[in-house]
């Protein structure tokens, strides 16, 4: 560890702040300054185009927006099929059922963080909320195609479960 990293550490308390396992504080706070700095340039580059923000987002907007980040989220930290996605970042430890596994992050510093990140569905979940509004303001009638979708495999989803759980229920 360089000399910097060992005084940030001292001076935060950051070598104090996990009980268990590593958490990197500098990885977080990378990662938090490229989240705002990524919505920051949006809004500058919204506001350099003369575009308006819309005045308010109808609630089955709200929901629709709502479902799809829930089930990009699951896909993006716990599909099998994005494991490719996930895999420089972290390992696999265990599946959860269905098509979903359990990845947790590996490596040090902001690599960690990463994986921390592709990891959690609650974590990313604010990014991509983030990012579905912000194709709401730019291209509302696409984001609504693109989130519509998601919703559709959500809905799916659920019902392949329902399916599932009443078949096990029938045969006893």
């Amino acid at each position: 560890m360089d000399q910097a990293a060992e005084t940030v550490g001292r001076v935060t308390g950051a070598d104090e702040y996990a009980e268990e396992g590593e958490v990197s504080l500098r990885g977080l706070a990378v990662l938090a300054g490229a989240y705002a700095s990524g919505v920051g340039l949006f809004a500058w580059r919204l506001r350099a185009s003369g575009r308006q923000l819309p005045e308010r987002v109808p609630p089955l907007d709200l929901l629709l927006m709502g479902v799809a980040t829930y089930r990009s989220s699951r896909l993006l930290t716990k599909d099998k099929v994005t494991s490719f996605l996930r895999a420089p970042f972290t390992r696999r430890a265990g599946s959860i059922g269905g098509a979903e596994v359990m990845d947790e992050p590996r490596g040090h510093g902001v690599h960690r963080s990463v994986g921390e990140l592709l990891a959690c569905p609650f974590c990313i979940g604010m990014w991509i909320a983030s990012g579905l509004a912000m194709g709401y303001a730019t291209a509302p009638r696409a984001t609504r195609l693109v989130a519509s979708c998601l919703t559709t495999v959500t809905v799916s989803d659920w019902l392949q479960y329902a399916w599932s759980l009443t078949q096990q229920k029938a045969e006893g």
